[in-house]
């Protein structure tokens, strides 16, 4: 199964893909996606009776977008990539999902995926 997965909004999209069915998913997460997030990807999957071990490969959105929901999003999808060896790309643009999905087919694996904001991030300085 590949797993594809876009929190660069509120909205969190995920897309589970097994053969030529595709499950298409979203969840408001807003501000409870670092704390939601592997619940919701265990949920979506249990739901496909599937468990982790099941993802053969992931595609992940890598923006631009949301500073925090891209660095949320794509940590939990390196450190699943990387604990259980499944390769891991990343697409940009509307068409995101086809470039990831092109990459996975033709056996690419980044290993990791860094997000792109589309300018830089504005971090702000602690007053004290």
């Amino acid at each position: 199964m590949i797993l594809l997965l876009d929190t660069s909004t509120p909205m969190c999209r995920l897309t589970l893909i097994e053969g030529e069915i595709r499950y298409d998913h979203e969840w408001l997460a807003d501000r409870e996606l670092a704390k939601g997030l592997l619940k919701y990807l265990h949920d979506q999957l249990h739901a496909h009776s599937k468990v982790w071990r099941d993802i053969t490969a992931i595609g992940v959105y890598e923006g631009p977008g949301s500073f925090t929901g891209l660095r949320i999003g794509m940590t939990v999808l390196n450190t699943l990539a990387d604990s259980e060896a499944i390769p891991i790309v990343g697409g940009t643009g509307e068409s995101w999902q086809d470039e990831a999905l092109t990459k996975i087919h033709d056996g690419k694996n980044e290993q990791i995926v860094l997000p792109r904001y589309g300018s830089d991030p504005i971090i702000t300085k602690p007053r004290k």
